[in-house]
């Protein structure tokens, strides 16, 4: 395959190109690396949003927006397909790069992490990227300086000036719309946890509402869980029936708390690793076992999702 750096970098011209249009701003910091605001100081929109997923899965995804009702209410979805789920989904999409620094709070997603490939996901996709470019997409209040930079490019192995950091706070439109992109994401990967082979994923689909736009970042974390673990919708085709890690799949967020995100951190003091792996998978999912059977697990929780978007 195709360096998965060279297929985002391609996205991330076209951002710079329709920069306008997309509501996002282009910064080149002193190092010669280049920041694009893609929803901290700027607006940024919808269609940035879109962009910024199609960054995040390096351009093998498909994702599209439509109109979509919660608690009878219309509400905007995010849908995203995939027919490579291991690379595009647990080898970049995943927020797996911790930024976390004296004067800088970030995390980051996107196919750097495949430069440098040091995640459990790499060794059983068995997936390593090699590029002189590389592209991480930033989760931050705050826009990367060179310090941030400098320190991707370290660890990615390419000069400051081959850096490109596309950056968002989730309280955002493009937050909100990206993260409901990840619903795909976190079924593929609770099946990652419970020790099924991602290479027997062979194609993956989902949505999930939009999270209504706060610009509360505690806020944000709340709603885009409720988003996915309440509204996550995911089909998967898969080549090896294991019943035991497809109930996995979903979460079990409404079993074990019967409660929205927001009152769930409550409890656990917004600790975000204080909570089990388990409730952060999507709502419903449909496993389809090639030559075999076909499995259903989940549902939508209406009123949870109405109460977290306030209906």
């Amino acid at each position: 395959m195709e360096s998965i750096n060279r297929m985002a970098v391609e996205l991330v011209d076209e951002a710079l190109d329709f920069a306008d249009e997309l509501n996002v701003a282009p910064y080149e910091l002193d190092s010669g690396a280049t920041v694009l605001d893609f929803g901290v100081d700027v607006d940024g929109g919808v269609e940035a949003g879109v962009l910024l997923a199609e960054i995040q899965t390096a351009g093998l995804a498909t994702i599209t927006t439509r109109t979509g009702r919660v608690d009878g209410a219309p509400v905007p979805h995010v849908e995203l397909s995939t027919d490579h789920p291991g690379i595009a989904l647990l080898c970049s999409q995943k927020a797996g790069w911790e930024l976390d620094f004296e004067f800088y709070d970030g995390l980051g997603s996107g196919p750097a992490r495949a430069l440098v490939g040091r995640e459990s996901e790499f060794e059983a996709v068995g997936y390593y990227d090699e590029f002189d470019l590389t592209v991480l997409a930033v989760e931050s209040i705050d826009l990367p300086d060179d310090e941030i930079a400098s320190h991707v490019a370290d660890l990615a192995g390419v000069e400051e000036s081959g850096v490109f950091l596309p950056t968002f706070a989730l309280g955002s439109i493009a937050g909100s719309v990206a993260a409901g992109a990840r619903a795909p994401e976190s079924a593929v990967w609770q099946l990652f946890e419970a020790g099924y082979d991602p290479d027997d994923v062979l194609s993956v689909s989902g949505s999930a509402p939009v999270a209504p736009v706060g610009y509360d970042e505690s806020e944000a974390m709340a709603r885009t869980n409720d988003a996915l673990a309440y509204g996550g919708e995911v089909h998967l085709t898969v080549a090896r029936d294991d019943p035991e890690a497809f109930d996995a799949v979903t979460s079990d967020a409404a079993a074990e708390y019967d409660a929205t995100f927001a009152e769930i951190f409550e409890q656990h003091d917004w600790d975000f690793e204080a909570l089990p792996e388990s409730v952060f998978g999507p709502a419903s999912a449909t496993v389809d076992v090639v030559d075999g059977p076909t499995y259903r697990f989940g549902g939508r929780e209406e009123a949870l999702l109405a109460e977290s978007f306030g209906f």
